[in-house]
Parts: C-alpha cells; sequence; structure tokens
C-alpha cells in the first residue's frame, strides 16, 4: 500500500475543549468539558459535563486553564487522552 492509501484509510482523532479543574496527580490533569443542547420536549438550553483524563507529560497545566485535548491510545486505566495545546491561560 502506498502511504496517500494509509492516510487516507485512517481515522480522525477526536478533539475537545475544556476546562483544567485538578491538576493534582503527576502528568495528568482532570479537565471538564461542557455541552450544551436544546431539551428535546421543552426546549430549554441544558448544560451536560463530562470529567476527562488528560495526559500533561511536563506538568504545564494549572487550574483553571482552557485547553484542546485529543484521543490517544489508553495510558493508564481511566486516561485516554493528551493535552494538544493551551488555548487560555488561568487568571
Amino acid at each position: 500500500m502506498s502511504e496517500t492509501e494509509l492516510k487516507d484509510r485512517s481515522t480522525t482523532r477526536k478533539v475537545r475543549e475544556g476546562i483544567v479543574v485538578s491538576t493534582k496527580m503527576d502528568k495528568t490533569a482532570v479537565v471538564e468539558i461542557v455541552r450544551r443542547s436544546r431539551h428535546p420536549q421543552y426546549g430549554k438550553t441544558v448544560q451536560q459535563s463530562k470529567r476527562y483524563y488528560a495526559h500533561d507529560e511536563e506538568n504545564t497545566l494549572n487550574e483553571g486553564d482552557r485547553v484542546r485535548i485529543v484521543e490517544t491510545r489508553p495510558m493508564s486505566k481511566k486516561k485516554r487522552w493528551r493535552l494538544l495545546e493551551i488555548l487560555e491561560r488561568a487568571r
């Protein structure tokens, strides 16, 4: 197979944006993602949040930072995401 055929078959990794809520672990940050959607029956906008464990190799993150994380191979029991970039530092 040529290199271009391999690139076409590869799946794109999921990317999420969120706020760092905990950095107490070594090389790991907890990132909370908030999804907003409309309620199917009542039409009100509701927020749903989920926490992801992300790998932070240099321990550069602080609580309150806005970050972008990307899906990766399993690194531990719960850690399946890694830091892609820091969008905004906490004030």
